[in-house]
Order: structure tokens, then sequence, then C-alpha cells
């Protein structure tokens, strides 16, 4: 049977852009295990992984869980701010600490003139003292480091969002570049099928050479958007490792699919699930811990009370005596009234940056979501006309090109526009999953699927079935 490209070229554009992604995973990628710093820093067993170490365990096929997991596992930034947290908790220990005791040794009547002039006048004092806080001095101290502490915590709640959405957003893009260069790369093929066969008719005296060098500019073209596709993969790629931070990506390929879709809650049900949160969450603390400094401020007012006792020595008549002290600071002109005033005012300013960041956060759930359902009427819309009537187009123009009644630049036009729209398609889907990732970072957890009727009825089912 006789070679046609034209039909090839209809198969090749139908199946090779959906059929190169396999299914996707079904995981919850918010309780993969995340690194956290041992307590003290001395339990470590063993030195922390070399990038090189790192690089050995990211082989072969990346699935998104893997690349998660090592992310979470590996990330710099976020095993800094896991130290981070550890150096709360040991502030927090301090806080509770009281005041050491304090031994002093004074010797009087010595080094002067007359009787006085050697050490037989001396006096000795051994005493011991203790500062007594007042004002429950350790119990606000300790109320503000328990709230920098859970600060920290939220910081790296924070921080291991930013990672998680990172990741995700790494992974399609790399997910999406590996699509993009298949397409290209099916299409290059083609194309210099085509080349060959416009060739052989011209060299036959059956076309132009005209025509020959209108399909060469094409593949030209094509070829230049290949290596592009190429460049793009490999930045991607770089991209994604450095998130486990590794500067050489050694794994051959991520799985994934790009089309797997899900229905999305309404975006009042959303809103409700902004508690979840992390930023938010943040604020709230940071609103209690100054509430906090401001108590430890007050506190600070009041001055403490130190107490001493001792056993003095008398050289003289050879006996001892005991001493005792008591000294209290008089708050006259510092009562840390300047401490108190600018830790009321940064209460201020938190109040006000808590309300700032709700109103940001809505907007920013607000955008990602309108960001979403257009990339899903988008892809509703190509799947429904556009895909469509472009894949009729070329069936109707390779027909008509084999009965004669289209030209080949008809063809390459018919081919250029389903190249451009399953491209168009892919750029969708990839909008649409970075989409979902700024989503799940603004509520702070995974968004479920909704159940469809069918699922519903499922379930229905089921029940009935228990009762």
């Amino acid at each position: 049977m006789r070679f046609n490209p034209l039909i090839v070229i209809s198969i090749v554009l139908v199946t090779g852009l959906f059929g190169c992604a396999s299914q996707n995973e079904n995981i919850e990628l918010h309780n993969i295990p995340t690194f956290r710093s041992p307590s003290p820093p001395e339990t470590m067993s063993e030195a922390p992984p070399s990038v090189k170490e790192i690089s050995e365990e990211a082989i072969g096929e990346m699935t998104l869980k893997k690349a998660v997991a090592l992310a979470l596992l590996n990330n710099p930034e976020l095993k800094a701010f896991s130290w981070a947290i550890r150096a709360r908790e040991a502030a927090t220990l301090q806080a509770r600490l009281r005041p050491n005791p304090e031994i002093g040794i004074d010797i009087e009547n010595v080094a002067g003139a007359g009787a006085f002039s050697g050490t037989d006048q001396a006096e000795t004092t051994i005493s011991l003292s203790q500062v007594l806080e007042l004002g429950a001095k350790r119990k606000t101290r300790t109320r503000a480091a328990i709230a920098q502490h859970d600060l920290s915590g939220w910081d790296y709640e924070i921080k291991r969002m930013e990672v998680l959405t990172q990741v995700s957003k790494a992974f399609t893009a790399v997910l999406s570049a590996q699509e993009a260069l298949h397409l290209i790369e099916d299409v290059l093929g083609i194309g210099t099928q085509v080349v060959e066969t416009v060739s052989a008719r011209v060299k036959a005296g059956k076309a132009s050479p005209v025509e020959e060098t209108k399909v060469k500019v094409a593949l030209a073209s094509i070829e230049i958007k290949f290596e592009r596709a190429k460049r793009a993969l490999t930045v991607a790629r770089n991209h994604l490792a450095a998130t486990w931070g590794s500067r050489d990506p050694r794994f051959e390929r991520v799985v994934g699919s790009l089309a797997s879709i899900s229905k999305i809650p309404s975006q009042e049900k959303l809103l409700q699930r902004l508690a979840q949160n992390p930023e938010l969450a943040r604020w709230a603390v940071e609103v209690s811990n100054r509430q906090a400094v401001i108590a430890v401020e007050k506190s600070q007012a009041i001055p403490d009370l130190t107490i001493s006792g001792g056993l003095r020595s008398l050289s003289g008549p050879d006996d001892h005596a005991f001493v005792l002290g008591l000294s209290f600071p008089l708050p006259l002109i510092n009562r840390n009234q300047g401490a108190v005033l600018e830790a009321r005012h940064e209460f201020e300013e938190a109040k006000e940056a808590q309300r700032a960041a709700e109103v940001r956060v809505n907007t920013a759930l607000t955008d990602a979501y309108n960001a979403l359902t257009t990339a899903s009427a988008e892809l509703a819309a190509l799947n429904q006309n556009v895909l469509p009537g472009a894949q009729e187009t070329f069936e109707a123009v390779s027909t008509g090109y084999r009965l004669g009644k289209f030209s080949l630049i008809d063809v390459l036009d018919a081919q250029r526009t389903i190249s451009e729209a399953k491209g168009q398609y892919l750029e969708a889907l990839t909008n649409y999953h970075l989409s979902l990732a700024d989503l799940e970072r603004i509520i702070g957890e995974s968004i479920s699927p909704e159940p469809t009727n069918a699922d519903k009825k499922i379930t229905d089912e089921k029940k009935e079935s228990t009762q």
C-alpha cells in the first residue's frame, strides 16, 4: 500500500498529546512527612545528606508524591525554619529560669593609714544575695516566649505550604514541557516526511519547486520550536530539582496526567475554609504575642527586690557577726514607660497587619478562583468547539488534497491550526493546575474533588445496604 503522509499526520495529531501522560496519582500531598530538626542538635545520628546523596535518590521516573517527599525532607529553606523552631524552644526554656544567686566577698579596713595600714584591722564579709522578681516577670516572660515559639511554628507551616506549592508548580511545568516537546516531536517527524514526499513529487515533475520551498520553510519553523521546547524542558527540570536542593536533575521523566480535572467547590465554600490558611493563623498568634509583650514591659516597671545575707569576720576582737541586706530600686524616673508605649503601638500595628492579611488572602483566593474557573471554561470550549472543529477541518482538507481540490498550503495550514489548538489546550491545562496549586496554598489544604451525582448514588446505595 502506498504511503500517504496526510493520513499519518491526522492520526498522530489526534493521539499524540493525550496518550503521553499516565494516570495521575490519587495522593494526599499535605500529609507527607517533613524534615524536623532534632532537639538537641547533638542527637542527630548522622550528618545531613549531601547534594550528591539527594540527587542519587531522585533517579528514574519522578512522581509528584516522590518530588514532594524529597522537597519536604531536603529543602534547605524549610530546614532553616525547622531550626528556628528549636531556637524558640530553647528561648522558652531560658525564659522559665529564675535569676542566679550571687556570692560576694568584701574586705574592709585594709591598706589605710596608721592602725589600718596593714591587714590587722581588716574585716571580711562573705555574703549571698538573691534577686526576687516581682510583678510576675517570669510568668509574663514565659508567656511571651511561648507565643514566639508558636509564631515560629506558623512561619514553618507557611514555608511548608510554599514549598508544597513550589513543587506542585515545578512538577506541572516539567510535565507540561514534556507534553509540549512530545507534540512538537510528532509534528516535526511528520513535517520531515511531508518534505520528503513533496521533494519526490518535485523530482517527478508532479509538483512545483515552490511547494518544496514552502514545506521546507514550515519544517525549519517547527525545528526552531523544537529546540526552544527542549531548552524549556531543561529549565523546568532544573527548577524542580532545586526544590529538594539538587543542582543536577537525575530523574528521567516525570509521570502524571494534566488531563485529570476535578470539580472545584464553590467560592463560598472555599471562603469558609480560609481558617486553615497558615498566614491568617499566624497573625492571630502575632496579636496575642504583642499582648504578651505589653505584659512583659509592664512587669519591668515594677522593681525587683534583692535580699542578701552573710558572715562578717572582725579581725580586731577576732569575732564573727551575721549581716543582712535588702535593696529595692526607686522607680522615680525610669518606670519603663517608653517600652510600654512602644509595645502598645506594636500591638496596634499587629492588629492592622492582621486585617490587611485578611484582605490580602481573600483577594488572593478570589484571583486564584477566577483564574481556575477561566482555565476550566477555556478547556471546556476547546474540547467542545475548537479541537473538534480543527480536526474536522484537517480531515476535510486532507481528503480534498488527495482528490486535487486543495493545495499543499491548505493542508499545512490545517496542520498548523490543529497543532496550535492542541498547544492552546495544553496551555489551558497547565494554567488550570498552576491555579489549583495557588488555591490549595491559600486555603492551607488539598482540595478534595466534590462527588458527582453518580458517586452520590453509589454512596446512597451503600448506606441503604448497610441499614
